[in-house]
């Protein structure tokens, strides 16, 4: 036995912790459950904060399929912590370490997952929030766009994720158009970078605009990031010839239909830009990291939100009616 095959751990206060549990649509209870212990190749972090996911929305009002109840901390999965305990096998963290994760039931006070599931922190992002897993969805997102500079970038759809792309695509050299139906959320594009703002209050007026920015020929790609049947149909609408229009957008409501004449004659790419290669996702979350601390993304102005664990329902509200002022909630530990 090598010192790899033992557990290392910091003293745990008690054996229970504090969990979200989703017992009925839209109904979450905080309950004590066991605090999990790591396994062979995995890590126990104690949760500083989890970002709240637009994908929390659909399960937690209780279509057909969800089933009830969910484990304890259940659909968290944008954690960030401190790990304070080591199963056998893992090396490269310690006891101690900040990290970020792509744990699952990151919404109670401990979270257990594989160790090559998760992100060592730089002591230069300490205090701040680091929700990973959508910070890495925005890098690997930026990096299946093949943005160059010079481009034309429509961003369809400006929330949290529609923001950290506008941000990295001007940082990239490219004219960002930024379409949002709200004008605060336009606002924040112009302040991350956008060249230009479209509101999206009619289809043919927002196609026209952008038409008119670009001289007539449409945008070379277009990012549709707002996960609903109209913003993908604009977004057709308006990426050029021989364009790329990039999925970004989380369609988790019932298929879509799309206008396969008009992709076809315009000979465009399309991409869905989901990952679901843990390798691929973890290393968007490594580029996350060392775009925050270059200084090519600033996130924190963009978490507008912040509720306790006992606030989650109304954090899952506020994600799902999105107040005008709202981009991101943050439940902090």
């Amino acid at each position: 036995m090598t010192l790899l095959d033992l557990p290392r751990s910091a003293p745990v206060a008690a054996a229970t912790m504090r969990a979200a549990v989703l017992s009925a649509p839209r109904t979450i209870s905080v309950m004590d459950a066991p605090v999990p212990r790591p396994g062979r190749g995995q890590i126990r972090v104690r949760l500083e904060g989890c970002g709240v996911c637009a994908s929390n929305v659909v399960p937690w009002e209780g279509p057909e399929w969800m089933s009830f109840p969910t484990p304890p901390g259940g659909l968290g999965h944008e954690g960030w912590g401190i790990v304070d305990e080591i199963g056998p096998g893992v090396d490269g963290l310690v006891v101690g370490d900040r990290v970020a994760m792509l744990f699952i039931n990151s919404y109670a006070e401990f979270d257990v997952g594989d160790a090559e599931a998760a992100v060592k922190l730089p002591a230069s992002l300490d205090g701040r929030p680091f929700p990973g897993e959508p910070l890495g969805c925005a890098m690997n997102i930026l990096r299946r766009a093949e943005i160059a500079p010079g481009q034309t970038i429509a961003i369809i759809g400006i929330g949290f994720l529609g923001l950290l792309l506008t941000r990295l695509a001007a940082d990239a050299g490219a004219q960002v158009i930024a379409l949002s139906r709200r004008r605060s959320s336009l606002a924040r594009a112009s302040d991350q970078g956008a060249a230009e703002a479209v509101v999206m209050d009619d289809h043919a007026a927002a196609v026209g605009r952008v038409m008119e920015i670009t001289g007539g020929t449409g945008c070379e790609r277009v990012i549709e990031a707002a996960g609903k049947q109209w913003p993908l149909d604009l977004a057709g609408e308006i990426v050029g010839e021989g364009g790329r229009l990039v999925v970004a957008g989380y369609h988790q409501d019932g298929p879509r239909q799309v206008n396969m004449q008009q992709w076809n004659w315009k000979g465009i790419d399309v991409i869905n830009a989901h990952e679901r290669d843990r390798n691929v996702c973890i290393r968007g979350v490594k580029d996350a990291v060392a775009a925050v601390e270059e200084g090519r993304l600033d996130p924190d102005a963009l978490y507008t939100h912040r509720f306790p664990l006992a606030e989650l329902g109304a954090a899952l509200q506020a994600t799902r009616d999105h107040p005008e002022v709202f981009v991101k909630a943050l439940v902090m530990f």
